[in-house]
């Protein structure tokens, strides 16, 4: 399907624009333009997103005389075949492997609550699992 490609296969500019999208929920070229680092041209935004609307990761609805333009999935959902490839390419496919990799960039940052979410979540699998 042309929605659930990879938002990893995006160039940069791409992933800014849909940060933007997925953070707003919706937006303007305009808005687009004036919420990226650095921003290149309103044309250029424009055409960005005429190309992320042809990939299937965005589509817009007319507002008057403007287009305003929304992600076509939930970000967790568009996320999912990026992490996937991360997952294949970085930790040979090993989910115990990308967590411990996590678990040690962030040990630091995780709160009590946080940790027990964790845990809680690990022993939910576990209990799917069988």
């Amino acid at each position: 399907m042309r929605g659930q490609k990879a938002l990893s296969n995006l160039s940069r500019r791409e992933r800014q624009i849909m940060d933007v999208l997925y953070r707003e929920r919706q937006a303007t070229a305009g808005e687009v333009l004036a919420a990226l680092p650095d921003p290149p041209g309103y044309s250029a935004v424009r055409a960005m997103l005429r190309i992320l609307e042809h990939k299937g990761h965005v589509r817009h609805v007319a507002e008057g005389t403007r287009y305003v333009y929304l992600p076509t999935l939930p970000r967790e959902r568009a996320g999912r075949p990026a992490l996937a490839n991360v997952l294949e390419t970085f930790f040979e496919g090993s989910t115990e492997k990308a967590v411990a990799a996590l678990l040690d960039l962030s040990k630091a940052d995780l709160s009590d609550d946080e940790l027990d979410r964790l845990s809680r979540l690990i022993d939910h699998a576990r209990m799917e699992g069988r």
